[in-house]
């Protein structure tokens, strides 16, 4: 009889639900003490980590997380901490330890939830002081712009844009990469067929310098301040120096989760850039011209027949002097942030329609973009204009020609 009566004792108390404190120390307090960071490292690079909405104790981190509205005491199973969690569940790039991970972390805060939302005290629990929230340290502004997405559309708009000034060599399908890689190997190739295969290919390889990016090799390479087989294809303080730069910085800044505050961030962008492929021609440009550093905006017409306020593309590199006396380059389209023209460009291969357009030309007499990177050309530096009619075709052997004789100011 009496071992009948402990037989029924186990059962009942092996049979008992777990408490909420006891559910929070066998499932939440392993991730608060994992050395491993959470799944939230699939969408961001830096400044939150589940861990940081966790405090010590159970009642303390329910609290926490009640009076930051993260939890939904009526219908728990919909609380915005698991959303938080789950965003990223269905990617397809989420790796398979990625994919465990936040499974793990979801059941876990899910049973958590539900079991903790269902004790009345703890409902109805005075409201803690904000100083004794459990939330990460930098402010919601910080922590969007370490997403991963919103680098990926930092690095399209820069570094991307800019791509057709190094993908003869360093695209797989470049003219001249095959025989680049039989000389250096394949870590020529470091550019991918997309945006987001280039930028994971850089993340993963040895151009960037986090520590200091104005020494990345991706960089000082293109300046050929490193040898460079391709020779120069920047030069500091132009459009494809800038654009990296701005991008270096930037992505430095996250990945070390050096902002601190939301006014320590870059501008957000208000232009979507393209690259292409069609290249303008200056030929026959004046002596004076000559190894001075040039910069040219082209203008559509407006929907009056005049010229539109901003530039719809634009290009720059040094004038060839001596007999040269050239300048030629590809351009880079430009198009309101948000716009149906950048939608469309994102859509397709972007393209200028065939047509006539204004083109102004800046040479920059001072030298001072190597004194300052980050300054630009502006009227001080305008030597003239002209205008040109063209289908806008692609490719290096398909100029658009201007004679500089014609350009001049009205």
């Amino acid at each position: 009889m009496r071992f009948a009566l402990i037989v029924l004792l186990i059962t009942s108390l092996s049979a008992r639900a777990e408490t909420p404190e006891e559910v929070f120390e066998r499932k939440i307090v392993p991730i608060f003490r994992s050395p491993n960071p959470s799944s939230c490292t699939q969408c961001h690079l830096s400044s939150v980590d589940l861990k940081d909405y966790i405090r010590p104790t159970h009642r303390e981190t329910f609290l926490s997380l009640r009076d930051q509205g993260l939890v939904d005491l009526d219908h728990p199973e919909k609380s915005k901490i698991l959303h938080y969690i789950e965003m990223g569940a269905d990617s397809k790039k989420a790796t398979e330890n990625q994919q465990k991970r936040r499974k793990a972390e979801t059941d876990a805060f899910a049973a958590w939830i539900v079991a903790s939302a269902k004790d009345k005290a703890l409902r109805d629990a005075p409201k803690l002081k904000e100083a004794e929230f459990a939330k990460p340290a930098k402010p919601n502004a910080v922590i969007r712009h370490g997403r991963k997405d919103r680098l990926l559309e930092s690095f399209e708009n820069t570094v991307w844009a800019m791509r057709f000034r190094c993908a003869n060599c360093h695209a797989p399908d470049g003219r001249s990469n095959k025989k680049h890689v039989e000389e250096h190997g394949e870590r020529v190739t470091w550019m991918g067929t997309d945006a987001e295969s280039t930028l994971n290919s850089l993340m993963a390889g040895s151009l960037l310098n986090l520590r200091d990016p104005e020494k990345s090799l991706l960089l000082r390479k293109a300046l050929n301040d490193v040898k460079h087989a391709g020779g120069v294809k920047f030069t500091k303080g132009d459009e494809g120096y800038k654009a990296y730069r701005r991008f270096l910085d930037d992505f430095a800044k996250v990945a070390l989760d050096k902002y601190a505050k939301a006014d320590e961030l870059p501008k957000s962008e208000t232009e979507a850039r393209f690259g292409t492929e069609a290249w303008l021609k200056i030929q026959n440009t004046p002596a004076a011209w000559g190894e001075k550093f040039l910069t040219v905006k082209v203008y559509a017409k407006d929907a009056a027949g005049g010229w539109q306020a901003e530039p719809i593309a634009t290009s720059d590199r040094i004038v060839a002097g001596g007999d040269r006396r050239l300048w030629q380059h590809n351009l880079t389209l430009h198009a309101p942030a948000g716009s149906a023209l950048a939608k469309s460009w994102k859509a397709a291969p972007p393209k200028l329609a065939a047509g006539s357009y204004l083109i102004k030309v800046y040479v920059d007499a001072d030298g001072k973009l190597a004194k300052d990177w980050t300054a630009e050309l502006g009227e001080a530096d305008y030597v003239g204009q002209a205008i040109v009619d063209s289908k806008w075709p692609t490719g290096y052997g398909n100029m658009t020609v201007i004679d500089g004789a014609t350009v001049k100011k009205p």
